[in-house]
């Protein structure tokens, strides 16, 4: 089981470390990483750039690729946490409220802040995988604080899997479109993993039989890794500066972060 959970570290840590890497590709923020507001950090390169780098940093650390034994993971999760939520809190609901005031923010807006959010979902679940350190629960200090949004690490990442599960329902035809030409009855599909996604998305939050649930998802994730994301990258690798081999490795991220809720042993004790 350790060895699954290990598993689930990596595959959000190199989830990461992908976003990072892009955002030296394109040399500006990622959408779901910072709106367009505030305008200023997206005039020159370098604040992007640097992002990118702490981010590329920050998923080695999480990934395990190397072990770093000077380094604490547990408050390196929960400082990036902290970073995707401050950047959901200043950036992208600023840009959401600012948008309302002259028009209705489209899907793709509320989808770049909730995507930011499961991103902190993950960092703070992923740290809540790690055993608690009774010496640093007692400190009064920042990473000590930020152990309280352990908890909320499960609720931010099924908000935008509900959501995606509700998209196969609100835009099926669309959907039915990227089921693989192999499998028959496409709207069957589509309609099916709608309700896998958003079953599984209540279920995680409510606790609700969370340890098979979470685990079936994460191999529902994994499948569609393998048999949407990949084939979309190869067809397409260069596309948005190679964006379509990033959502294929966010989608790893994903199956990750399910992977880890449904192993960890906090889990049962926090989330």
């Amino acid at each position: 089981m350790e060895k699954l959970i290990k598993l689930g570290r990596f595959f959000y840590g190199i989830g990461v470390v992908a976003l990072g890497i892009h955002q030296l590709i394109i040399k500006d923020f990622r959408s779901e990483i910072l709106s367009p507001f505030p305008a200023w950090a997206h005039s020159t390169s370098i604040f992007p750039i640097l992002v990118g780098i702490a981010l590329i940093l920050a998923g080695i650390i999480i990934s395990g690729i190397f072990a770093i034994k000077s380094i604490d993971i547990k408050k390196v999760c929960l400082y990036l946490g902290f970073a995707f939520l401050a950047s959901v809190i200043t950036s992208h609901l600023p840009y959401i409220i600012m948008l309302s005031a002259e028009k209705t923010p489209d899907f793709q807006v509320w989808i770049n802040a909730l995507e930011a959010l499961t991103y902190s979902g993950g960092a703070f679940v992923m740290a809540g995988s790690f055993p608690k350190n009774n010496s640093v629960a007692v400190e009064k200090n920042f990473a000590a604080f930020l152990e309280k949004f352990i908890p909320c690490g499960r609720v931010f990442y099924s908000i935008l899997m509900i959501v995606f599960g509700l998209s196969h329902f609100a835009f099926a035809n669309f959907i039915a479109t990227m089921v693989p030409k192999w499998l028959p009855a496409p709207m069957f599909w589509t309609y099916f993993f709608g309700v896998v996604i958003v079953v599984s998305g209540v279920s995680i939050i409510f606790k609700i039989l969370i340890k098979p649930i979470a685990l079936l998802f994460a191999l529902t994730l994994f499948l569609f890794f393998l048999f949407f994301h990949i084939p979309d990258a190869v067809a397409n690798p260069s596309a948005g500066g190679g964006n379509e081999i990033v959502r294929a490795i966010v989608c790893l991220l994903f199956c990750g972060i399910a992977l880890v809720i449904a192993l960890t042993n906090d889990c049962k004790k926090q989330i």
